[in-house]
């Protein structure tokens, strides 16, 4: 109690004209539980705390073109059409890694690996491994990528495509002034060519034309966006990122349904870093929910599976709704497992909250393997989601994994099972 009588006070900040902002009674102004509707701005700030985030997001680096990557454009036009003929795709899934070879995300990825096989290299291995962001974590990134991203997957055989996470936009004055210049460097090169920093080992850098996009696979369509740097929460549009990515989300949409009424009928992931639900490690990002929903009502058409990271665990959730005169089960799959530490989880407890069940949880790490299946006719019929959980205390090389959860969305009837 002494040492705190003969603290100092600390200083206030000096406002324009000399004058002294008042000091705080708590680190942030809205310790509060007057509504926000009857708060008082405070200067430079406004009246929550999320005004105060989106006043300090980043700037979204514009696509090139469409931004529309087709599988071809990834593995080649040979091994595309091997992947349409055989009436299967499949992939993994998994975001925020960023640590290194020997650690949980070395032994994800050495178990990622042994899903590939050889001899049968495109009818009965991954087509790619879609990071759902956070792929390196703190300052210096240009150099960080040789330990945090070349090296854990030096022995994964696939291709990797992504988008970037808070971590992979967040900006630091001396080392990474500009946001998202290693994750443009290295996963928006003008080619794919091995970059300097991987050294000895064969990585190409990924050619996607921007920071969100749409790929086009067979059986499957793609949406990549881009939440932008903020801790919490997630937002895909704003002043400060501007509104070119929803417009561009809109129009992809509408083209996505248009395509779908040609036929064949494919399966829809979307995914953001961010998740909309969560039930740990971060919040919820219901106003970009909401930002995604309004383009996807516009579109008039709803993913069939949500994907996200950012929460270091695995939580999925069955979103119910009515869209459209039609109802819809859509599964949210949170799987930040890839290995940069994990978070604890409340149980999966089938407790509904609004529109949406939450299922399933695993504290741990694991990777999501995705399979969509056709029908004799073309059409994507079925798309699963596996969570395979890596026991990284195991002794065996690669370390064992598990299968932990698996979902199976219809989509004749967009029902889950």
């Amino acid at each position: 109690m002494k040492a705190a009588s003969r603290a100092k006070s600390p200083k206030a900040k000096i406002m324009k004209g000399g004058r002294r902002s008042p000091a705080l009674r708590f680190a942030h102004p809205f310790f509060t539980t007057t509504p926000i509707a009857r708060r008082a701005p405070v200067p430079g700030v406004g009246t929550s705390l999320i005004a105060h985030i989106q006043g300090n997001l980043e700037t979204v680096p514009a696509v090139k073109g469409n931004s529309v990557m087709q599988l071809s454009d990834v593995i080649g036009a040979q091994a595309s059409q091997e992947i349409q003929a055989s009436g299967t795709i499949s992939f993994h899934s998994v975001g925020d890694t960023g640590k290194s070879a020997n650690s949980p995300q070395g032994d994800v990825a050495e178990a990622m690996a042994t899903d590939f096989d050889a001899s049968k290299p495109q009818t009965a291995s991954p087509a790619f491994f879609f990071h759902l962001g956070d792929v390196i974590y703190g300052p210096g990134k240009d150099n960080a990528y040789r330990q945090e991203f070349y090296e854990p997957y030096v022995h994964y055989p696939g291709k990797i495509i992504a988008i970037p996470g808070n971590h992979d936009g967040e900006v630091f004055p001396k080392s990474d002034p500009k946001t998202l210049k290693a994750f443009q460097a290295n996963f928006c090169a003008a080619s794919q060519t091995v970059p300097p920093i991987a050294g000895t080992i064969f990585r190409q850098t990924m050619d996607q034309p921007g920071v969100y996009w749409y790929l086009n696979a067979p059986f499957v369509d793609i949406v990549g966006l881009y939440s932008n740097a903020a801790e919490n929460p997630g937002f895909i549009s704003g002043a400060i990122p501007g509104q070119a990515q929803k417009n561009w989300l809109i129009q992809t949409l509408k083209n996505i349904a248009a395509q779908r009424q040609k036929g064949p009928r494919k399966a829809l992931v979307m995914a953001t870093h961010h998740p909309p639900f969560t039930a740990g490690g971060h919040s919820p990002s219901t106003l970009m929910l909401a930002d995604i929903d309004g383009a996807c009502t516009q579109a008039k058409l709803m993913p069939d599976m949500y994907l996200a990271g950012h929460a270091h665990s695995y939580q999925r959730y069955t979103r119910e709704l009515n869209f459209n005169g039609k109802a819809l089960q859509i599964p949210y799959i949170v799987a930040g497992t890839g290995g940069i530490n994990d978070q604890t989880i409340i149980a999966g407890n089938g407790v509904k909250t609004g529109d949406h069940i939450f299922v399933k949880s695993l504290q741990g790490y694991g990777y999501l393997l995705i399979a969509a299946h056709a029908d004799a006719h073309g059409n994507t019929a079925t798309m699963t989601a596996t969570m395979f959980q890596v026991d990284v205390t195991s002794t065996t090389t690669p370390k064992k994994k598990t299968q932990y959860d698996q979902v199976t969305v219809n989509l004749a009837n967009s029902t889950v099972r």
